[in-house]
């Protein structure tokens, strides 16, 4: 922050203060204005998207009376397809692999 040495820290004037914003804005600003980036610098700065997750809730599998014991294996099996299919892995992939 830039302040005025003779006034005391009371009496800050506001305008001679450097906001956060301010300070981000003139970031984004030198950023901008550099033009001696290499295409290295830009691959290394792009941003890699995951995947959307795909959801299938187990409603229709749990619908009924269950034992504890059988919902938590359903629970169980549902999270192991799911994780199957973060991996990639198709429907008819993870019924083989089943």
């Amino acid at each position: 922050p830039r302040v005025n040495s003779s006034l005391s820290s009371d009496e800050l004037l506001l305008e001679d203060l450097e906001t956060e914003g301010e300070r981000q804005l003139k970031s984004l600003l030198q950023q901008q204005l550099d033009t001696t980036v290499s295409i290295e610098q830009c691959k290394s700065k792009r941003r890699c998207f995951a995947p959307a997750a795909f959801y299938k809730p187990f409603g229709e599998e749990a619908a009924g009376a269950l034992t504890l014991s059988q919902f938590q294996a359903l629970e169980e099996s549902n999270k192991e397809t799911s994780s199957l299919r973060e991996l990639g892995l198709s429907d008819s992939e993870i019924l083989l692999w089943k």
